[in-house]
């Protein structure tokens, strides 16, 4: 089974790739959200959730040009949004529950 869901929005026609690492250890979540950040193109987005706000990958991917949004909800849990491309609003896909479309 894939540690990634991949789900389409139903607001636009970008995929979501999906990653819910709050219970994963690290280096487990960096090493799948590069991998996913590989995947990425101009037709999906990647939305992690975690229980840290993982600045290392936001680094990579600011770096990297993407577009990226993280933040922290009310139970302390951190979103993370990265996309490659920048003529979306990520702030748009934050949800309680990033595995549901």
């Amino acid at each position: 089974m894939s540690q990634f869901t991949t789900l389409r929005y139903n607001m636009t026609d970008l995929k979501k790739i999906a990653l819910d690492a709050r219970e994963l250890e690290h280096p487990k979540p960096l090493e799948l959200a590069m991998k996913a950040l590989r995947e990425l193109d101009q037709e999906n987005y990647f939305y992690m959730i975690h229980r840290k706000n993982p600045i290392p990958l936001l680094d990579l991917a600011s770096e990297q040009n993407f577009q990226v949004l993280n933040k922290e909800d009310e139970a302390g849990n951190w979103h993370i949004l990265i996309a490659k491309t920048h003529d979306i609003d990520l702030a748009a896909f934050v949800t309680d529950n990033p595995d549901k479309e």
